[in-house]
């Protein structure tokens, strides 16, 4: 069966969108045609959807932390995303607490005790700077 767990490590975020890209453009052009995607690869255009959100919401916080590391405040931050400094926050506390509570998990990279310390204290605040 295909899952985004099952084909996530054959793609990078490059990949994944050059292979929806591919199949969306076949779905919205071969409809009742042989060209068409058949179910297998309709269920891996659903997939793919799902690995490139992660992907890009993974490296959207490694921007964000990127960002605040360089200076940027949350209020900065926020209005890159469209969003408030807080939500901005917010999210980028989430993600955090993903990246510590995937550590050590089978497949699994996530943040050890010394990488979530420095994530935080990068994080800072939302009233911070």
């Amino acid at each position: 069966m295909t899952t985004p767990e099952s084909i996530e490590p054959q793609y990078t975020l490059l990949t994944a969108v050059a292979r929806l890209d591919e199949l969306r453009m076949r779905e919205a052009m071969g409809a009742g045609t042989d060209t068409a995607p058949d179910r297998t690869e309709l269920l891996e255009l659903l997939a793919l959807s799902e690995v490139v959100a992660r992907k890009a919401a993974y490296g959207r916080q490694l921007t964000v932390r990127s960002a605040r590391a360089a200076g940027a405040s949350w209020s900065q931050i926020g209005a890159a995303l469209g969003t408030s400094k807080q939500a901005a926050w917010e999210a980028h506390a989430r993600w955090i607490d993903a990246q510590a509570e995937a550590y050590g998990k089978p497949g699994q990279m996530g943040f050890d005790e010394t990488d979530t310390a420095e994530a935080r204290a990068i994080a800072g605040l939302p009233e911070d700077r």
